[in-house]
């Protein structure tokens, strides 16, 4: 069986802090530095999130998102995917407001922007003390919304990759696609979810074999495989098999178990793994021809 060339996108810092691992990185620098170190070791996608450079806590000044992108740019040709506003912002347009911005200099451009595909519970669980961290906490993404964005990014010129939580998920992209709202080639990222957030799959080979099983045939949606609060590793292989592509980080998962790594350990790794299972991996150049970016 033929494969793709494996995509793999690095998720850099999300919300994660030092304290499991002292390698995420906040600043604008430090992201780019990491970056570029993934790009190195065979990634294609950065994702990242704006962050206070001394605390960790997270930011949303387009400045810092434009001046990361900028550092990664200047030095590469890895694509730019920056986080769009969750939750904790008044609006879909503050949500997206960076991104719109970043788009205006060729310098900060980003090639991708995500779109969550899903209203979901985002309280953690803890299991230990039998009791929610939380019990408040929900993830609104109308389907105005999800119009809402996916017509600001196409006027802008960007991509949007399709966050899918769930089977919904898989449903609703489906419409959007026959409404001629989203256009093939697509990249989907199959959210599995560990560590007491519950709102996505299961991140097993079981969780991931679920979402495949409701994609659609011969239609040109690829997808990724991340999983927040848990080792992605478990279901690497999987994916690979299967044709899927990979993303990984310490945004979401600190992965004790193999030392505390950097990023870039983690991109090498999937790499080995890819390789001696016969996948290649792609340049970010070739991400773009397969997504049909840019040309």
């Amino acid at each position: 069986m033929t494969r793709d060339k494996l995509i793999i996108q690095v998720r850099i810092n999300e919300y994660a802090l030092r304290g499991a691992n002292p390698h995420v990185p906040y600043s604008p620098e430090e992201i780019a530095a990491d970056a570029l170190a993934c790009g190195a070791e065979g990634a294609a996608i950065i994702h990242y999130h704006a962050r206070d450079a001394v605390t960790g806590a997270p930011a949303t000044d387009a400045a810092l998102y434009a001046d990361t992108a900028r550092r990664i740019k200047a030095a590469s040709d890895l694509l730019i995917l920056p986080t769009l506003g969750a939750w904790t912002l008044p609006s879909p347009e503050a949500r997206i407001a960076h991104v719109v911005e970043m788009a205006r200099d060729p310098a900060t451009f980003p090639e991708l922007a995500p779109i969550d595909m899903a209203s979901s519970n985002v309280d953690v669980y803890d299991s230990a003390a039998r009791r929610f961290r939380t019990d408040a906490t929900v993830y609104i993404n109308t389907a105005a919304t999800w119009q809402y964005f996916a017509a600001t990014m196409r006027e802008v010129g960007v991509k949007p990759v399709q966050a899918l939580w769930n089977i919904s998920s898989v449903r609703y992209t489906e419409a959007l696609v026959e409404m001629g709202v989203f256009a093939e080639p697509l990249l989907c990222e199959l959210v599995l979810t560990e560590h007491g957030l519950l709102a996505g799959h299961p991140g097993t080979v079981k969780g991931l074999q679920a979402f495949l099983d409701f994609l659609p045939a011969h239609q040109r949606w690829h997808w990724s495989v991340m999983c927040a609060g848990g080792n992605l590793f478990a279901v690497a292989a999987a994916a690979l098999e299967r044709g899927g592509h990979i993303s990984i980080g310490l945004g979401d998962y600190p992965y004790p178990e193999i030392g505390q790594p950097r990023n870039a350990d983690l991109v090498a790794r999937i790499v080995s793994l890819a390789r001696a299972m016969g996948r290649e991996v792609a340049t970010p150049n070739e991400a773009r021809a397969l997504l049909g970016i840019g040309g």
